[in-house]
């Protein structure tokens, strides 16, 4: 995993610059400038929209009595666009576009929660029936003797 992320930390800087240099090429300086300005200000109007109907949605449903999930998720996926769309690129503003689109969250979100369900990486307290032996929490059973550290009782039982 730590080699995925450095990876990607390497790579995406050369892909923008990639970018830069061929759209910089085929509509100048400053054109290539302001697009990327604009793209963070209609990025981040939009991020903050969706954010708080985000937030509007999980106050409903935690008032419902209900975890919101669904909207947790879709607040980590609006965090991760918001840092795309403002970090400086065509690129990164693509990916942070997309995740803007509920549809794309909706879908990302559905192979997540089946990857993980498949590979053991969501687990739920309480499970209904008998365990097998050796699941369940470790007990050990003990006797202790409190113990007065100002007790100056020399038949006291002392650790050394």
């Amino acid at each position: 995993m730590g080699r995925l992320i450095f990876l990607i930390l390497i790579i995406t800087p050369i892909v923008e610059i990639a970018v830069f240099i061929q759209v910089g090429g085929l509509i100048g300086l400053w054109p290539t400038l302001a697009a990327i300005v604009l793209t963070a200000l209609i990025g981040t109007a939009l991020l903050r929209q969706q954010g708080l109907a985000t937030l509007a949605r999980a106050q409903r449903e935690m008032a419902a009595q209900r975890l919101p999930v669904r909207e947790l998720f879709d607040g980590i996926c609006l965090l991760l666009a918001g840092a795309l769309l403002l970090t400086p690129g065509f690129v990164t503003d693509a990916v942070g576009f997309a995740l803007l689109i509920p549809p794309v969250r909706d879908a990302i979100g559905k192979n997540l929660w089946t990857y993980l369900s498949a590979h053991g990486g969501i687990r739920f307290g309480g499970a209904a029936g008998p365990q097998p032996p050796g699941d369940g929490p470790t007990v050990v059973d003990g006797d202790f003797h409190e113990v007065d550290p100002d007790d100056d009782d020399p038949n006291r039982p002392r650790l050394r």
